[in-house]
């Protein structure tokens, strides 16, 4: 059956498989992402061939799409044709694989797709896969013999790398000059690091040599996975199909949490590493795992065989990783401090439940100085609207929830003194329908918070019931184009109340709901349960309470900050398949709180003339401008004289970007950023460089939120210094008290399962 909504921003890439053709270094899995029995896949052998089962799962894919998507659309050959563009760009988007010939060997199955999902025969589609596979290698192969070889560099050539709009290359020499403008590039980019001619070479061969690997680890369930999204996301850019190992880690981003040891793993070389212990789980507390720690085997239960791991892909080691709660897992261990002839350790742990608190909501306060006036202003970071369903519908009174842990966050800064709550959701891509209502009710008495039309064109209105505010006070949403969907959801609501500033840019413009639906529930039941997956589809339209519609067009902020540049690359609106802007009536009994426009004119003005003067906000332009200067280019001179001069100009750019940093942060790590490239691909950088970049980024000024909590402290100094204005401007007319308890609310606000 249908399980709760959500709507998660692109939970599943098209191209799933890049996180294995890149050498691995996208791979990274959430800890124990990791247990079970199955074995691993070195080389798979070719062609792939599609199982029954997968036939099946298409098919009865296809019958939920046609009859209960929100756009239902015949699976004809017109939508066949779609499928065939989606595919091949999932599998070649910069068309560097396959030919002109491939294309026309090809060209029958444009109008086959539909045939091949309704007759469950996938020998169509497996084709095209089995010779992306072959293509892959053989470029891979080609790029390492031109490394023997070697590049001249004195010529006049430039590579064009953004290829998502080219043609196909015509031919062989046509592919071929393609790939040596490819590898020339992928050279010059590490002699301009300083590398010698020698570590170029095996750094590039060794690069390519593991591309080959990951390559050949490709199986059946990764063509079928490919194929099925190209289908899934031909109907609208939110419906996917996930196989039962992408619906399980789709799960655990749900829920923020999982059974296993506690450790996200990635991939080096032919290992599989450690890239972080979690705090609090097994491999923590055993004191015997380590970041950088490779995994060379795994054995089950106290006594088990240990299976050699060496050169398998992330996912099936992790498979054997995770596993039940309370079940002994051994792995055989090579440490991070030693060479590959290093003594191996066996670590035994017991698995156990861990909570991902990465993703979890957070709390911080900023105390702004202006003047003799000082005041703490309240931030909670929230990544993703996170509820754990299946221990939510079993009546556990701890389950994991978004609502839950803000509204226990919104208590703790009450009582530290704060005078204004920010809600901070950038890049919060979504997530549950049901929290994105409650967490709004924290914040307003009681009333509507979306509208959902389903494809009936029945409108159900979800509100909050309860009366009572969690946080009475000034507040403020910080959202930016990675805002989408549930945190659209929110910030609307917040904004068509008049109960909050929407700051920041432009949001995402997701404006659907989707349903997982579990396919195996649906099939006809044999001996064996079939695997089928599950499919996540578009099912529902929400809209504003005010009648209108993020769709297409997101939520534009009350005060806005400078775009990025990516909205051209980034956004709904970028979809040639996204929904129509729609709007319907209001919902019934809404109605504002609060009227910001009285004091926002002075807000803006306030906003305007800080940034003028601020040298972070001046720094973060210039740097933003340079961003997109760099990310406008689309091809790159081949000439080393000509790369190096570009060099040094870059060279000067980052050292007066460093010092300026240095000015603003006052810390000594600003130092280390030359913001230049290395020519190195992720998975080729030592661990402890990675870690302590993510440690400098956090330690970073971020102007945007340091702004909007200046924004913030002018609003409370506003309320307080005129009556009028505060009955206009605090919700229900002020008549909450900003510095009342949230004892009395946060029970209300957070009912047991099912009383909503």
């Amino acid at each position: 059956m249908p399980k709760e909504n959500f709507m998660k921003l692109r939970t599943v890439s098209l191209a799933l498989l890049l996180a294995f053709t890149v050498g691995g270094a996208q791979a990274q899995s959430a800890a124990d992402l990791t247990g079970g029995t199955a074995g691993g896949r070195k080389a798979s052998s070719l062609p792939l061939k599609p199982t029954l089962t997968e036939a099946q799962a298409a098919q009865l894919s296809a019958r939920f799409l046609t009859r209960f998507h929100y756009d239902a659309q015949p699976l004809d050959d017109a939508m066949s044709a779609r499928i065939f563009k989606a595919y091949f760009d999932a599998l070649d988007s910069e068309k560097v694989f396959f030919t002109q010939a491939d294309m026309a060997k090809f060209a029958p199955l444009k109008t086959q797709f539909d045939d091949a999902i309704w007759n469950q025969d996938l020998s169509g589609p497996f084709s095209v896969f089995n010779l992306y596979v072959q293509r892959a290698v053989e470029r891979m192969s080609y790029a390492r013999e031109l490394l023997k070889k070697g590049f001249k560099l004195d010529t006049n050539e430039s590579y064009a790398y953004d290829r998502k709009k080219a043609d196909w290359p015509k031919d062989q020499a046509e592919l071929d000059t393609l790939w040596r403008e490819r590898t020339t590039n992928d050279w010059l980019r590490l002699k301009l690091a300083g590398k010698s001619d020698d570590d170029i070479r095996k750094t590039l061969d060794k690069r390519y040599a593991n591309y080959i690997e990951r390559v050949r680890q490709l199986d059946g369930e990764d063509a079928f996975q490919s194929f099925m999204n190209a289908y899934a996301e031909s109907t609208d850019p939110h419906t996917d199909y996930l196989g039962p190992r992408a619906a399980e880690n789709f799960d655990i981003s749900m829920k923020l949490s999982l059974e296993g040891i506690g450790a996200v793993l990635g991939v080096r070389d032919e290992y599989v590493v450690v890239s972080q212990v979690v705090p609090a789980g097994p491999a923590a507390k055993s004191g015997k795992i380590h970041a950088g720690d490779r995994i060379v085997g795994v054995g089950q239960g106290a006594d088990g065989a240990i299976v050699d791991v060496i050169g398998w892909r992330n996912d099936d080691v992790v498979k054997l990783i995770r596993g039940k709660k309370d079940t002994t897992v051994r792995l055989e261990i090579l440490p991070a401090d030693v060479g590959v002839d290093g003594k191996h350790e066996v670590v035994s742990m017991v698995r156990q439940k861990v909570s991902i608190e990465e993703q979890a909501a957070k709390k911080k306060i900023i105390e702004i100085k202006d003047g003799n006036v000082s005041r703490k202003i309240g931030v909670i970071d929230l990544p993703t609207f996170y509820s754990d369903f299946g221990a939510r519908r079993e009546g556990d009174k701890n389950f994991k929830s978004a609502t839950r842990d803000v509204a226990k966050l919104l208590g703790e800064l009450k009582q530290a003194g704060v005078e204004g709550v920010i809600m901070d959701l950038r890049n919060n891509g979504g997530g549950s329908l049901t929290e994105a209502n409650e967490l709004t009710g924290l914040f307003i008495d009681k009333g509507p918070v979306v509208q959902v039309r389903d494809a009936r064109g029945q409108v159900d209105v979800q509100g909050d019931d309860d009366p009572g505010m969690a946080w009475t006070g000034p507040m403020a949403v910080l959202v930016n184009r990675g805002s989408a969907s549930a945190s659209e959801i929110f910030a609307a609501a917040i904004q068509d109340y008049g109960r909050g500033l929407i700051i920041g840019q432009p949001s995402f413009g997701k404006g659907t709901v989707q349903n997982l639906v579990d396919l195996d529930r649906f099939a006809s039941r044999t001996k064996e349960k079939p695997q089928l997956g599950e499919l996540k589809m578009t099912i529902a339209e929400f809209f504003r309470i005010n009648g209108g519609s993020t769709q297409l067009k997101g939520v534009t902020p009350d005060i806005n900050f400078p775009k990025s540049g990516d909205e051209k690359d980034f956004g709904e609106s970028t979809y040639d398949n996204a929904l129509a802007w729609t709007q319907i009536a209001p919902a019934p009994d809404y109605k504002p709180v609060a009227d910001l426009k009285a004091y926002l004119g002075q807000l803006q003005a306030k906003h305007d003339a800080r940034a003028t003067k601020s040298p972070g906000w001046k720094l973060m332009l210039d740097e933003l401008a340079q961003y997109r200067k760099m990310r406008d280019k689309t091809t790159i001179s081949l000439n080393l004289a000509q790369r190096q001069a570009e060099r040094k100009d870059q060279e000067a750019l980052q050292a007066d970007f460093r010092a300026r940093h240095k000015a603003i942060d006052g810390n000594s790590f600003a130092d280390d950023r030359d913001g230049l490239d290395d020519g190195l691909n992720a998975n080729e950088r030592s661990l402890k460089s990675e870690q302590k970049q993510e440690d400098d980024a956090k330690k970073a000024a971020d102007p945007q939120l340091e702004e909007t909590a200046h924004i913030l402290f002018d609003a409370v100094g506003l309320i307080k210094g005129d009556a009028k204005l505060a009955a206009e401007v605090l919700p229900y007319g002020g008549k909450f008290s900003p510095n009342a308890t949230a004892a009395a609310t946060t029970e209300a606000k957070n009912p047991a399962p099912g009383t909503r």
